[in-house]
């Protein structure tokens, strides 16, 4: 069982309901992205309940308009976002390390900003 949120009206949670059944996007998306980034479901949670995570559900919700099932927008959102790279700018605005896969930088700085706090 993954991690609830924190963040239950915006973030990814607040922005799929619209488009899939909470709970189940929010396990699928739990679990998807920590097998594809090894970060901890606690970095995976903040990072879901971010501005970034509501762009994730954008992402799922694109794939369920193109009528794919929930599962395999789930997927196909990790793979791009895993196949986008961290840019030169983007490491300058957040230290995130250039050329890092996309979504693997950001779940790892919410990791590391969880480490601050």
């Amino acid at each position: 069982m993954s991690l609830p949120t924190n963040n239950s009206e915006w973030g990814f949670f607040g922005t799929i309901h619209d488009h899939a059944d909470q709970a189940e996007a929010w396990n699928l998306a739990m679990t998807a992205i920590q097998t594809a980034t090894d970060c901890p479901d606690h970095a995976v949670r903040d990072f879901l309940d971010s501005t970034s995570g509501r762009h994730f559900a954008d992402d799922i919700a694109n794939g369920l308009f193109a009528g794919l099932t929930l599962a395999a927008a789930t997927k196909a959102a990790v793979s791009r976002w895993m196949e986008w790279k961290i840019t030169r700018r983007t490491s300058r605005e957040t230290g995130i390390p250039s050329g890092l896969p996309y979504l693997t930088g950001f779940v790892a700085h919410f990791e590391i900003m969880a480490d601050v706090d």
